[in-house]
This record gives C-alpha cells, sequence and structure tokens, in this order.
C-alpha cells in the first residue's frame, strides 16, 4: 500500500485529500508542520509527498529543498493558489514532480496522484534492476536496448509482482540467469526476505540434498547439531536453484514433492515443515532433450516451467555490445585507475563480429583485461585479445577469381557479387530492411537504394 503524506496549514484540505487517497486504497498521512513532514520522510519511505506551497511561516520552496536533501528520490507534488503559480514553476525547477492548482476536483488529485506513483514505481525498478548486477561474481548489469531484452525486461516486471509463480530461466552460460533471478525477487513482494541461490551442478547428490532439506542431529555418521535447510532458510523469500538440470533424479522426486506441497522433512526427521518460498531455476541445458534422455522429470520440468524466461545469447542481440563496452570500459578503467575512455572504430567493429561464445560475462573478461594491459585513451585493433582477432581471420580475397587474357567487366562483376550477398543477406533476415542493413554495416538508405536497383524483395 503507497505511503502518501499530505502537507497543508488547512486542516479542511487535509482532511478531504485524506478522504480522498483512503478511498483509493492509498496509506495517506497529514501534517501541517514543514519541519515535520522532513523528519516523516527521512525516518520513513514515503512514496508521494502532496505539498502546499504556502504554509504560512515556512515557505514550501524551503520544504521541497529539505526534502530533496534528505532524500532526492521522493516524489513531490506541489499544491498551489491562483496567485502562486510562478512559484510552482519554480518548484518544478527544483525537482518536483508536478503541481496543481487550488480549488481542485477529487478526480484530479486522483489522476495526478496516480501517473506519479507509476512514476515512481519504474524508477525504482529500473535502479533496483541496475543495483542487482553490481557486485554479483560472473553477472553483469541488465544493460541493452534490443528487443530480445526489452522482452526480459518486460516478463521480469510482469512474473515479479506474483510472488508465488514458478520460474524457469533458460540461456546460455554467460547470459545472466542469476542476474535475471535477483531482479525477480528484488521487484517482488518478497524483497525484505531471503533470496538464497545454490549451484546444483557443483555439489554431489548427499551433499546437495543435505543442504537443501537440512538434517537433524545424529540423521547421519557427521551430523553432530541440526541442520537448517536453505528451503526452510528462503521461507517468505526466494530460492534461485541454478543448474537444474544437473540435478539427480532421485532429489528431482523430493523437489517435485516440495513444489506441489509447500512442505519440507529434514533428513532423519519426523515432522514435516512448511514452508513459503518462490522457486527460480534456470539452466543452460535443452531440458526437452535431458527427459528424452531420462536424466530429467517431465513432471518436474512442466512444474518449473510456469513461468518461463529465455536469455538470448550476445550473437542475438549484437546491438547491445556497445553500452556493454562503454559501460564495462567505464568501470574498469574507474577501477584500475585508467584513462581509457573509449574503443576506436576499427577496434568496435572486430567486438561486432566476435562471435562471444562466452556471452557477456566474456564480454566482461575480455574488457576487464584490455583495461589492465592497457592505459592509453583510444583502444585500436591491436589492443585486442587474439581470440578476438582469430574470431574474423584475415584472409586476402574470399574469392577465387582470375583475370582472362581479354579482360573483364569489373562493374558488372563487382554488382553481381554485391547483389548476391545482399540477396542472402535478405534471405537470412527474412525480408527485414532493418536486421539487413545491420548485417551487412551498410546505412538503411543506402540498403533500399540497391534493393530497388536490383528488384529484391524487402519487408518493413
Amino acid at each position: 500500500m503507497e505511503k502518501i503524506l499530505i502537507v497543508d496549514d488547512e486542516a479542511f484540505i487535509r482532511e478531504n485529500l485524506e478522504r480522498v487517497l483512503a478511498e483509493d486504497g492509498y496509506r495517506p498521512y497529514s501534517t501541517e508542520s514543514g519541519e515535520e513532514a522532513v523528519t516523516q520522510v527521512s525516518e520513513e519511505e514515503i512514496d508521494l509527498v502532496l505539498l502546499d506551497l504556502n504554509l504560512g511561516a515556512r515557505s514550501g520552496l524551503e520544504v521541497l529543498a529539505q526534502l530533496k536533501e534528505v532524500d532526492p528520490d521522493v516524489l513531490v507534488i506541489i499544491i498551489t493558489g491562483y496567485g502562486t503559480v510562478e512559484s510552482a514553476v519554480e518548484a518544478l525547477k527544483m525537482g518536483a514532480y508536478d503541481y496543481i492548482k487550488k480549488p481542485f476536483k477529487a478526480d484530479a488529485i486522483r489522476l495526478i496522484v496516480k501517473l506519479a506513483l507509476e512514476t515512481q514505481s519504474l524508477r525504482r525498478e529500473v535502479r533496483q534492476l541496475r543495483r542487482d548486477g553490481k557486485g554479483l561474481p560472473g553477472s553483469v548489469d541488465m544493460i541493452g536496448a534490443s528487443p530480445a531484452m526489452e522482452q526480459v525486461y518486460r516478463q521480469v516486471r510482469e512474473v515479479a509482482r506474483h510472488e508465488s509463480a514458478t520460474v524457469l530461466i533458460t540461456g546460455e552460460s554467460g547470459t545472466g540467469k542469476e542476474l535475471v533471478a535477483r531482479g525477480i525477487h528484488d521487484l517482488s513482494p518478497r524483497k525484505d526476505r531471503p533470496f538464497v541461490e545454490i549451484n546444483c551442478g557443483s555439489l554431489p547428490f548427499n551433499l546437495l540434498e543435505t543442504e537443501l532439506f537440512g538434517h537433524e542431529r545424529g540423521a547421519f555418521t557427521d551430523a553432530k547439531t541440526r541442520k537448517i535447510g536453505l528451503l526452510e532458510e528462503a521461507t517468505g523469500g526466494t530460492i534461485f536453484l541454478d543448474e537444474i538440470g544437473e540435478m539427480d533424479t532421485s532429489l528431482q522426486v523430493k523437489l517435485l514433492r516440495v513444489l506441489e506441497d509447500r512442505k519440507i522433512r529434514r533428513l532423519g526427521g519426523t515432522r514435516l515443515i512448511d514452508i513459503d518460498v518462490r522457486v527460480v531455476a534456470a539452466t543452460n541445458r535443452d531440458l526437452k532433450e535431458a527427459i528424452d534422455e531420462k536424466v530429467f522429470r517431465e513432471d518436474l520440468y512442466y512444474r518449473l516451467n510456469v513461468f518461463p524466461i529465455h536469455l538470448p545469447p550476445l550473437r542475438e542481440r549484437r546491438e547491445d555490445i556497445p553500452p556493454l563496452l562503454d559501460f564495462f570500459l567505464q568501470k574498469f578503467s574507474r577501477d584500475f585507475n585508467k584513462r581509457i575512455r573509449e574503443i576506436s572504430r576499427d577496434a568496435l567493429d572486430l567486438l561486432m563480429r566476435y562471435h562471444w561464445p562466452g556471452n557477456v560475462r566474456e564480454l566482461r573478461n575480455v574488457v576487464e583485461r584490455i583495461c589492465i594491459m592497457h592505459n592509453t585513451e583510444v583502444i585500436k585493433p591491436d589492443g585486442l585479445p587474439k581470440e578476438i582477432w582469430g574470431g574474423t581471420p584475415r584472409k586476402e580475397s574470399t574469392l577465387d577469381l582470375e583475370v582472362p587474357p581479354e579482360g573483364i567487366c569489373l562493374e558488372e562483376i563487382v554488382g553481381q557479387i554485391e547483389k548476391d550477398l545482399i540477396a542472402k543477406a535478405v534471405k537470412i533476415t527474412g525480408g527485414n530492411v532493418a536486421k539487413t542493413a545491420r548485417l551487412l554495416n551498410v546505412p538503411r538508405g543506402t540498403l533500399r537504394y540497391k534493393l530497388e536497383k536490383y528488384q529484391l524483395g524487402e519487408e518493413g
């Protein structure tokens, strides 16, 4: 329930606003004192402040400045009379979200509050997603504006709201599956509860079973004391089961029962323990193939695959490479106290063409290595690791052509080669002009001209 603070020295306005906001399901607070408003924002997480500019002895602008000092992210809607619109505009320059003039109608307040809270929610989601990536081993910020990643962001935001929905994240190693799991948790109502993670491929069956379910004292030879399992520790929060495809089939049976009953029994115990936990699993394996090979249970697959999220490999979203490079370059230049500020056009071309088998994790490691080895302002091709060159080997010629004694028509041959290459690219992209232009590394306008010249089909 969003908390809204009303700051106005007129009791009638405070009472009316409280009533309207309470009817809409918000939790309203009110005060006539600017000092008290600043204290309340500093001590409690207030989602929105409705602030009157005329507070008697205190200036609303002064209170606004103090509120922004205490919490720079707090949203403030200014309440103003007709005579103080200029001051309201000044308030907008100081960071207020919007203003509304007295006298106002209930519907107008409802609308402006709704829009402000939606803005606040989106801002918090973006900040949270960005925070999730920092300091995570083997992962990165959720950076990228490709259509594929925009789809991932939408899925994360949507499933996060449904706190009990089980999620299965698929994708190659290094694509950021753990980061997505953390994003789901931190955007959910469970965000203040534990986020517990375990790699199911890093432990043998017996140890993984004990880690997940815990054990009672005396359950086996070395069980000197009771151990609380991770499923129990995560109660109220989220458990992230990475590399779920590597879990032993006998343990898969127990996990399936947990997902169905929401109860566990410690090893050596007799009592069933209720748990309230969201399960997020991840794998880089094709689980349907694993089912065919009898190493993964089909019933568990369907129980986990309630809400699937697929993370595309970096080679399928190459438009995200430049912003990722920029982010890592700034990060490691700062971390290593280097003066590197950019990558040259030629070097970027090589990085864009490389196939990135290790995905974003590999890109991160490459930039880190570059920043360790070099301290020049601009990174050129010779500053790139050799595997980047290896991914795009140079050839003297890609065509085995000879010039006959009678000569050739160079323009005609080059034109035919160009036509054939464009036709192949069009086929690969299904006729999408934007994708074809990116594939051929030519401006879209140039491509359209050549499509028309060679009478080749196109799509949007």
